[in-house]
């Protein structure tokens, strides 16, 4: 996982919008969240929480097949964050593409990677969720200004003959409540409405009608959890934890009483990170193991819902490192990591010297790089 350094208080909220911390626990449980710098980006933070999950995975770039990134705020509409960073890891052997399904992109990015590893296409993948929601935030908004940070999570997918891994998993969507959660953006039919300016909706900034999304969120959760327990051939008494997407802390408090289980059962930072969109739940997932809450050999599940809207669920037992354990060529393996990134930033700064001297040559020699008839230089 990677998290900016910048923390943002509900204290220092409250110089911003109208509000105050004892308003914002009573109705979400967030103390605080983080805030991309200046110098950070979706890409940055994904690229940190990817390097930091093959160091655990201990698993070399070259070695990656696919990259999947899960997010709502990319670095650009083109080409995917996915792709840059493929590029800086030095994975010259991996695809990559971003996903776009909100709160719940990361599940179905591990669904998709898994699927992948299943047919025999690949056998090593990288699903990561990265996050910049701060950027797209209306600050004058109390009712979203309050709730999002920034953050990113990865984690390794390898085929295995060991038992274990991804059980089973639950895709919806129901677009027809896509207007309750939404980003307007280039493209959007919105602009040509011409209620967008005074419903709520500025370009580029989120909308979320939040009483519709907290009774959809409430709904969702335990059905699609039981649904994939079914799938999986599970009770619920048979799950050691579970990791919600963290959205807001009454409605995973809800989800518990639906499912008749104890609130502690569900992982929970949102007090420390708030929503992170596709990211909470791998950074959940990532303290989770940290905190020994996660064990080789047991049942956990996840469960995802968000703009589209969309929800997801997962179950999965979980054959993961051990943070404590040392393979022997582990380090030899860091260090030819390491020399994969630097090699990669060479690469990047060589290419870009390359185009630059070729425009060079071209302007110097005349009618360089020009067939006989163009007359002028082209794009």
């Amino acid at each position: 996982m990677a998290v900016p350094d910048t923390v943002l208080s509900n204290q220092h909220l409250e110089a911003i919008v109208e509000t105050n911390d004892e308003w914002i626990r009573a109705r979400t449980g967030i103390k605080e969240r983080r805030i991309a710098g200046e110098r950070e980006s979706t890409a940055s933070l994904g690229l940190r929480a990817a390097q930091r999950a093959l160091d655990v995975a201990d698993i070399l770039p070259t070695a990656i097949d696919l990259i999947v990134v899960a997010t709502s705020t990319p670095e650009n509409i083109f080409p995917s964050t996915a792709s840059l960073i493929q590029n800086w890891l030095g994975a010259s052997k991996a695809g990559a593409f971003d996903l776009s399904a909100a709160c719940s992109g990361f599940v179905y990015g591990v669904d998709m990677a898994t699927q992948a590893i299943r047919s025999g296409s690949i056998q090593v993948a990288l699903v990561i969720g990265a996050e910049t929601m701060t950027r797209v935030l209306d600050w004058q908004d109390r009712g979203t200004a309050i709730l999002f940070g920034d953050g990113a999570g990865a984690v390794v997918l390898k085929g295995s003959s060991i038992e274990g891994g991804v059980l089973s998993s639950v895709l919806r969507s129901d677009g027809s409540g896509g207007d309750l959660l939404c980003i307007p953006t280039v493209g959007s039919e919105d602009l040509n409405n011409a209620d967008f300016s005074t419903n709520g909706h500025k370009m580029h900034k989120m909308y979320m009608n939040g009483s519709e999304v907290f009774k959809f969120a409430t709904r969702v959760i335990a059905e699609s959890i039981e649904e994939a327990l079914v799938k999986a051939d599970l009770g619920i008494e048979d799950i050691s934890l579970i990791v919600p997407h963290q959205a807001n802390l009454r409605i995973i408090q809800a989800a518990a009483r639906a499912l008749k289980i104890e609130p502690d059962l569900f992982m929970s930072n949102l007090d420390r990170y708030g929503n992170t969109s596709a990211a909470s739940i791998p950074i959940a997932l990532c303290e989770a193991v940290q905190a020994n809450r996660v064990k080789p050999g047991e049942n956990i599940a996840f469960v995802g819902f968000g703009g589209g809207l969309t929800w997801a669920s997962m179950v999965l037992r979980w054959t993961g490192s051990d943070l404590t354990e040392r393979r022997s060529g582990r380090l030899i393996n860091q260090q030819r990591r390491q020399f994969s990134y630097v090699l990669a930033r060479w690469r990047v700064e060589l290419r870009r010297i390359s185009r630059v001297l070729g425009g060079l040559v071209n302007r110097l020699i005349p009618g360089r790089g020009r067939s006989p008839d163009e007359k002028t230089d082209t794009l």
